[in-house]
């Protein structure tokens, strides 16, 4: 490993594709701040760009593009509740609650150290075990990745606070909504009202523009124009308590994140959601996630850091696009003359390693770029809300017009921006919503492949796999659990109680008893989104 790393950072670290490498991430982040864009548009509207270059120097800067845009998106997300990208939701959870207090720079630092770290780990991984992860990737086929994406809607029990089948319910709407397009077995359309331009479904990227920028917004302005931040510079900076809360979240969002990125197909958004989720479990601090917690932050931008490196496994050794990005990134290899699959690390290692030494190279100017930036980029919530408003709403509208040059896509942002307010109005979680929205699309694939497989018959092929019946298993303690450890504390308080009074059966007063009808017990999260 070490003779390929060498040469691959003689062939990253030439003066052009390091000028190259720099324009990559500097690109990346204007894209990824900007609304609507993302990634996947980024790098292929600049792919014409490339095409006069060397495929290294070309690959190394359209990979650059991929990392700057996750962080520019989280950018926005804390600052402005705006999500650049689908995998940075997450961070407006706590991102932006930490920015309305004041804790905006450490909320921006601290992405940008645990994203570094999380690449560094997550690259040292790639290249010492993309073969084992290849292999292990490869049987995975239809019905483990069904397993995989029934996992990830039990997470949404995670983000439903005490209200259990709100959440369940919220969630079911969201993938209500995600079915809006042509069914993927039949390829009949569904609820698109004889609109061509929905034949696609829905665009989440101007759904979750509409749900957090516009909503947010509306929101601000119904409960009257807030107080600009007038944050002391020393708020700005890191404490040693957020750098000791941050290591072992950095840790399970980085662990997280690779072994989902690993996976043809899994995405980026999936694991930023699924290391929210086991923060939500694990974390000594859980009760504060969505209140603003540094947690909330960091690990799921490790694991957003974390997954995008990792897709490049399947995508350079299998030939198989790890996201939508990779996807993008894929065709360009095609472009260039260059064939991925088991053969190129053989046929081209100066290529494959330079490409994977300029990650490393691509992260490091990324952290040396916006790390001193962070203060900086706070500093954007002092000005007048008056101002900024009106920015919010012309850059998210601009935006999503500009991914597909569509007035629809101002349509889908206007609707969801109300849909969001009045979730926020009404206290509900949004983030079940989002899940079921992102997860349905790659469920309803995953389980019409696993049925024509099993010509109808599903159980059994998972039955058959020790690898789906083990996802399958854990998101069965996912969904029980919880319930389960509330009822054992309940007993356990109970014996601990002094007698109970006569009539009540012996249980201590209100053990066992679950939220009041009309919601006398508010959701956990939509209260700390709206404190």
């Amino acid at each position: 490993m070490i003779d390929n790393l060498t040469v691959g950072f003689a062939a990253a670290l030439t003066p052009e594709n390091l000028l190259w490498c720099f324009v990559g991430v500097l690109l990346g982040t204007v894209i990824g701040i900007l609304p609507g864009l993302g990634s996947a548009t980024g790098v292929a509207i600049l792919i014409p760009v490339t095409l006069t270059f060397e495929p290294l120097t070309a690959l190394i800067m359209l990979a650059g593009i991929y990392h700057g845009s996750q962080f520019g998106a989280t950018i926005t997300a804390i600052l402005v509740a705006t999500p650049g990208e689908a995998s940075s939701v997450v961070s407006t959870f706590d991102g932006y609650r930490m920015a309305r207090a004041g804790r905006a720079g450490p909320a921006l630092a601290i992405s940008a150290l645990g994203s570094f770290a999380a690449a560094l780990v997550a690259l040292v991984a790639l290249t010492t075990l993309a073969p084992v992860f290849a292999d292990a990737a490869l049987g995975f086929g239809p019905p483990e990745i069904l397993a995989i994406m029934a996992l990830g809607l039990c997470t949404i029990m995670v983000f439903s606070g005490r209200n259990l089948m709100m959440g369940a319910a919220l969630g079911l709407a969201g993938i209500l909504v995600s079915s809006v397009g042509v069914d993927v077995g039949s390829g009949t359309p569904r609820y698109t009202f004889d609109q061509v331009s929905l034949f696609g479904g829905l665009p989440y990227v101007e759904v979750m523009i509409g749900l957090f920028a516009i909503g947010e917004l509306l929101n601000q302005l119904h409960r009257g124009t807030a107080t600009p931040i007038r944050a002391r510079f020393r708020d700005l900076l890191l404490t040693r308590e957020d750098i000791r809360r941050s290591v072992p979240a950095t840790a399970r969002g980085t662990l997280v994140g690779f072994v989902l990125g690993c996976l043809p197909g899994a995405g980026t958004t999936l694991a930023s959601f699924m290391a929210y989720g086991v923060e939500k479990r694990f974390s000594r601090n859980r009760d504060q996630l969505g209140t603003g917690a540094i947690e909330g932050v960091v690990a799921p931008d490790a694991a957003t850091s974390a997954g995008s490196n990792a897709n490049f496994i399947p995508t350079l050794v299998l030939g198989v696009p790890g996201g939508a990005t990779t996807a993008v990134l894929l065709g360009a290899f095609l472009v260039y003359g260059i064939q991925p699959g088991p053969l190129l690390f053989e046929e081209q290692p100066t290529l494959v390693w330079g490409l994977l030494a300029s990650f490393f190279i691509g992260n490091a100017l990324l952290l040396l770029l916006n790390l001193p930036l962070a203060p900086v980029f706070a500093q954007l919530l002092r000005i007048r809300y008056s101002v900024l408003y009106p920015l919010i709403i012309v850059t998210s509208l601009v935006g999503a017009y500009s991914v597909k040059n569509s007035m629809l896509s101002v349509w889908i942002v206007v609707v969801f921006g109300f849909v969001g307010y009045a979730m926020k109005r009404m206290n509900l979680p949004v983030a079940p919503f989002v899940l079921g929205l992102v997860i349905g699309p790659l469920f309803e694939t995953a389980l019409v492949q696993t049925s024509a497989l099993g010509e109808g018959e599903i159980l059994p092929l998972l039955a058959s796999s020790g690898p789906a019946v083990a996802i399958l298993a854990l998101a069965l303690v996912l969904v029980v659990g919880p319930a389960a450890v509330r009822a054992v504390r309940s007993r356990t308080r109970a014996r601990r109680s002094p007698e109970a009074p006569a009539g009540t059966g012996g249980e201590a007063p209100g053990a066992g008893a679950g939220p009041a009808p009309g919601g006398e017990e508010a959701l956990d999260a939509p209260r700390r989104q709206d404190d």
